[in-house]
This record gives C-alpha cells, structure tokens and sequence, in this order.
C-alpha cells in the first residue's frame, strides 16, 4: 500500500505534536524532547498548516486540544507507539525478525514457557516476545502478530488453530490420598475442596457430571493457580485443574488424579489466532509448525520458578 507524502507529516514535528497533546505544555514537552519552547511552537504551527487544522487553543499563557487534535493525538500516540515497538523488534533480531505474541497468563507461564527454549534453538533468529493478556485481545488496537487465548474460535478477521481442549482432573497430594477412602466420586463430598475464583462452579460441575447432587460444596477460595496448586502440593485439599498444565506434578507424582477426568462440550478450547493479513509472516509460519509439534511433547519436568 503505497502513501501520499502530503500525508505523512515529518516524524519530528509528529514527536512534538504528541509531547505537547500528552502534557499540554509546550514548556514541559520542550524539556522532555530536550529542544526550545520556540522550536515545539514552531513544530506545531508548521503541523497544524500541513494539515489545514487547528491541533490546540491559544489562551493567555496556556493551550489545551481541540476536539480535532485529541482524535488526532491518540492515532498519532498509537502510530509512534507501533514504530517504536517495529524498531525495537528489528534491533533484537535484526536477521530473523520477532513474533509478538499475546498469552493468556497461566497458559502461557505453565505450558508455552518450558517449551520456549526449544523453539529458540531451531529458530536463533526470531525473537519471540511475550504479553499476558487476561482479558480478550485486540488486534486492531494492539501490536500483536498472534494470541494464545481460550474460548471459540469466533473472532472476527483473524484465523486460528486449536491447541488443545480442557480436560480438568480431580487432583490431591498423595499424603492427603492415602488418609482418605476416595474410592467413588460420592467420597470427595465431604473432604476439603479448594476452588478458583474464575471457575467457582467448577466442583458443582463435575459432581453433576458424575450424576451426584453437589448441594454441599465448600471449601477454600483461591484466586490464582499457582496458589491453588501449591496448597494441593502441600496436602491441604482437593483442586480441580486442567489436565494440560498439571502434567509435570502428575508425572512426579507431587499431585495423583483421584477421580473421573471432565471435559465440557463444545468448541471452547486453546487457541492459537492470528489476523489474516499475518498469515503469511515467516516468524509466525514457523511458529505455527513448531506449535503443532509440541501438542503431543508435553513438559515432565516443572522450570525452577527461581
């Protein structure tokens, strides 16, 4: 897609336009840009006739935007923010490019992270760049090549793989097994349950799934899976945890399933989604490749968080 020039103003006058909307104050947008008061005036002045525009009010000693200059700062901020993040890119790996890439956080920490090395290895060149996002992604306000994220697959303008579904056991420490008969799933009703705030219907769902009325559920609340899996580690209860990121503990045996594994029907599963315009960016093809290897080669061994 080719510009016109008379659209692109000079990077230096957009720099000082942006300073000067963030602060505004020419005074304090000059310190910052370590140039004059004079030179940030005469940046925005020359700005505002390029684009035949107004960018601030004049009024006594201070300015403030106009309706037309904070539309236009917020697009000018976030086209300087993408430069800046292209250059960054470019530094860290000047021969193979980046892959910026959005994880959901205990996904990402627990299941992507072990296995980043080796991704490395094969592919020195590509720096791989990792935010968490908790909440759905952007791609239109983000910078952000992919997204690991989970739900279905309905998002518009972009294509995705499946990773993986959520299969979530029933998990407990073995000292906390060998003094309990949990023989049948009617025998963790009354032992100590501990419960995710983003999942606290989670015990309900899968004593219903096993035909049990789950009226009696209590037990500790935990918000965070680090937490909740150290506290199950440690023998202080019974947590219910996808399958995918608990796989080290139940090889090591730190943790023992203790009952019948529940998966939900329908589409909601691991994703990996991209824009269709990335489709073919070579950082994200072989990303995509060496993703679909590692489904099947799960971690037996859990990194030192230290």
């Amino acid at each position: 897609m080719a510009f016109a020039r008379r659209f692109l103003p000079p990077i230096s006058l957009l720099c000082s336009f942006e300073a000067a909307a963030r602060h505004q104050n020419f005074t304090t947008a000059a310190k910052e840009l370590h140039l004059t008061q004079s030179a940030i005036s005469r940046h925005i002045r020359l700005l505002e006739e390029q684009l035949g525009a107004l960018l601030f009010v004049r009024e006594r000693q201070t300015v403030r935007l106009t309706i037309a200059g904070e539309s236009y700062a917020r697009e000018v901020r976030a086209a300087l923010k993408q430069i800046a993040a292209a250059t960054l890119g470019l530094r860290a790996a000047p021969a193979g490019g980046t892959l910026n890439l959005s994880i959901v956080p205990t996904f990402g920490s627990l299941w992507l992270a072990p296995k980043l090395p080796d991704f490395k290895s094969r592919y020195p060149e590509i720096t791989v760049n990792l935010f968490t996002r908790s909440t759905p992604f952007d791609f239109a306000a983000e910078t952000m090549d992919a997204a690991i994220h989970f739900g279905i697959p309905d998002w518009p303008g972009t294509e995705s793989s499946a990773i993986c579904g959520e299969r979530i056991v029933p998990v407990c420490a073995p000292s906390l097994a060998a003094r309990h008969d949990f023989q049948t799933p009617a025998h963790l009703l009354d032992a100590p349950l501990l419960h995710l705030v983003s999942r606290p219907d989670a015990w309900e769902r899968w004593f219903n799934a096993q035909g049990l009325d789950a009226d009696r559920i209590h037990g500790m609340l935990c918000d965070q899976f680090y937490t909740i899996t150290q506290i199950a580690m440690a023998g202080g209860g019974l947590a219910l945890l996808p399958e995918i990121l608990i796989q080290p503990e139940l090889h090591a045996r730190t943790l023992v399933q203790i009952g019948p594994t529940y998966e939900e029907q329908g589409e909601a599963a691991y994703y990996l989604v991209w824009p269709q315009d990335k489709t073919q960016y070579k950082p994200l093809e072989l990303f995509r490749l060496w993703l679909a290897e590692q489904i099947l080669n799960p971690p037996l061994n859990r990194p030192d968080p230290t």
